[in-house]
């Protein structure tokens, strides 16, 4: 972000999106679990809330948003999965996140989006 949000484009909306996830959000926390990881995208949502508060001084059309993929099958889920749940495929969840990113205006700066484009709070 340091690098990449001074070369926003200042004439037309320009979005930048971080890779989060539902479990660093405070609010909607109902099971606890994984301290460090939730933890460290906890972090990651506040660096995008002050990078998007900062940036809209000097670039009314930037956008700056973190995302939540979904739970994607990855190396990283494999160990938590449960057969009754249904996980994205990687292809998935990425073309989901480009459909997001696409339909970000400026009153959606400084938010974080689940895969479906629906919000999660702080």
């Amino acid at each position: 972000a340091k690098y990449f949000l001074p070369k926003l484009n200042k004439n037309k909306t320009s979005v930048f999106a971080a890779l989060s996830a539902r479990v660093g959000s405070i609010s909607d926390n109902y099971l606890g679990g994984w301290y460090s990881y939730r933890a460290s995208k906890s972090a990651l949502n506040m660096v995008v809330k002050n990078a998007s508060i900062e940036l809209s001084r000097s670039n009314k059309n930037s956008v700056i948003v973190a995302l939540h993929p979904g739970t994607v099958d990855s190396k990283l889920s494999r160990p938590f999965q449960k057969k009754s749940k249904e996980y994205f495929s990687p292809e998935f969840s990425a073309k989901k996140l480009v459909n997001v990113i696409d339909t970000k205006t400026v009153d959606d700066n400084c938010k974080i989006f689940a895969w479906d484009n629906t919000i999660i709070p702080y």
